[in-house]
């Protein structure tokens, strides 16, 4: 696997807090479905014991959008076990701003954190990709990943009519299918391989839901469609080469929640084997914030200048690789400006129908032993 076509390779959040700012509407995913995290930990029994309890956030950016979820299940821990040492581990691909991760937990930002309200915690990050182990064999406790397991190891081809796989269609859809369903078990794999007996996987990941909506795809206008209708248009006016539209493919993989539990149905799965089981599965849809206040204050300017960051704080990396690497960085910035600007002047003058609603599949997953 050549390092271009490898996720970690190029894969990263923008840094310097803007991903968690610019994302309230996963902080909503996280916060909505706290609960869920707090009645697997109800599940587990007593947690009192001598050695360390480790949890996880795989796939943190910044750790802003899960740090209200992180401080209230800490808490419930630290009730449950007053006198065990805790320990935070941070995880996400070496490009990451860790340093952000940092400040935002020890109260260097206007960010909410915990640090103070518990003791005998110790916070770690970990710059490994959750397509490998991250911990030391049965020493995980409790594992949370949201609204990062479709992102793939690695693309297994161009998409050559579209950016993402939701746009694809026959054989090259299919790649994308196959890497994910690879993918997706040689995460749990790994996560088997980490977790302590009796513990807890919290995953809450971007989906195809039974009614076939997925992220910025509920009905309104089609994110995914309009993302490739804009970048294609660059194609065509010789912005970009049609190399660069070809070669600008998301590495990421929408599962049905078929795809999403079919390890778990099969004794003879590798996943199954391993020793994790289903507890709990449901989808749900979280309203884009940024149109829900448009609704309120019915300004597309501002509603565009507000939505398109949100978009542009995960989606930018994956347009800035598809461009020519003899390109000059600022001539790449100045064209992926160009896209967002597009965009946010599409939505100014048409806004009706735009936004990101989040759709995502919930699972609770369980280590036996």
């Amino acid at each position: 696997m050549s390092e271009t076509d490898n996720t970690a390779g190029f894969m990263s959040m923008k840094g310097g807090g803007y991903y968690s700012k610019a994302t309230i509407g996963a902080k909503h995913v996280i916060d909505n479905a706290t609960h869920l995290i707090i009645e697997a930990l109800d599940r587990m029994g007593s947690l009192d014991e001598k050695s360390t309890f480790t949890m996880s956030d795989m796939g943190c950016a910044d750790g802003g959008t899960s740090i209200s979820m992180v401080g209230k299940v800490l808490k419930e821990i630290r009730k449950r076990a007053p006198s065990r040492p805790i320990q935070m581990v941070y995880t996400d691909l070496p490009k990451n701003d860790f340093s952000q991760v940092f400040q935002n937990v020890h109260g260097q930002t206007d960010v909410e954190t915990y640090i103070d309200d518990l003791e005998n915690i110790f916070v770690f990050s970990s710059a490994t990709s959750f397509h490998k182990p991250i911990f030391p064999a049965g020493t995980l406790n409790l594992g949370f990943s949201a609204t990062a397991s479709h992102y793939i190891s690695e693309k297994p081809g161009v998409i050559s009519n579209h950016v993402h796989m939701v746009g694809a269609k026959g054989d090259e859809r299919a790649a994308y299918e196959e890497q994910g369903r690879l993918d997706w078990e040689g995460m749990l794999i790994n996560r088997a391989n980490d977790l302590a007996p009796n513990g807890r996987l919290a995953l809450f990941n971007f989906g195809i839901d039974e009614n076939g909506y997925y992220l910025g795809s509920t009905g309104g206008k089609n994110m995914f469609d309009t993302f490739n209708q804009l970048w294609k248009a660059l194609a065509e006016e010789d912005i970009i080469t049609h190399e660069e539209y070809v070669n600008t493919n998301f590495p990421q993989s929408y599962r049905t929640v078929e795809q999403f539990t079919a390890p778990f149905n099969d004794q003879e799965n590798p996943v199954f084997k391993a020793g994790l089981r289903m507890e709990h599965v449901e989808t749900r849809v979280v309203e884009c914030p940024f149109a829900l206040d448009f609704k309120k204050h019915k300004n597309p300017a501002r509603f565009a200048k507000e939505y398109i960051p949100t978009l542009r704080s995960w989606s930018e990396a994956t347009f800035v690789s598809g461009l020519s690497p003899e390109r000059s960085m600022a001539d790449k910035q100045k064209i992926v400006d160009t896209f967002y600007n597009n965009y946010q002047k599409l939505v100014e003058d048409n806004p009706e129908g735009h936004g990101m609603d989040y759709v995502h599949c919930y699972l609770i997953l369980k280590k036996n032993g």
